[in-house]
């Protein structure tokens, strides 16, 4: 599997407030770019959104540990969506016939491995960001 290496650094720390402010704080810039609903560029999608408030509802369906180690991740994730034009691995959606899931790979600076899952509607053709999450090891 290709990895697209990112230029943004992964958040630092491990406290979960401090790594929410953080990464809220970039996910309120974007939010500042749109009237609607925030969403970013893909580049593998050809220039379609990916909406991004799907993330923060799963984020909070999340345990204390999990939540600081997905969040931590979230530049890295928001910056392999814009710029990342390989392939990713998809399927359908075992749960929901009507839906595609396509899960791209990326590693930091610091090789650390993650994975950034895309929710795809095929009704209506929105793309939503659903989770991101660094290869367990």
């Amino acid at each position: 599997m290709q990895y697209y290496k990112t230029r943004a650094h992964k958040l630092t720390g491990s406290h979960w407030p401090r790594l929410m402010k953080k990464a809220f704080g970039q996910y309120k810039v974007i939010t500042g770019k749109s009237k609607r609903r925030p969403y970013v560029r893909s580049a593998y999608f050809k220039k379609q959104k990916i909406f991004l408030g799907l993330f923060w509802q799963h984020l909070r369906e999340k345990n204390l540990r999990d939540k600081t180690r997905r969040v931590a991740f979230f530049p890295c994730a928001v910056e392999l969506i814009q710029k990342t034009k390989q392939e990713p691995t998809s399927k359908e959606n075992p749960n929901r016939k009507g839906e595609i899931l396509h899960r791209f790979a990326g590693s930091t600076l610091n090789n650390e491995i993650f994975f950034v899952q895309i929710k795809e509607d095929r009704q209506s053709d929105q793309k939503w960001l659903i989770s991101v999450f660094p290869l367990d090891t």
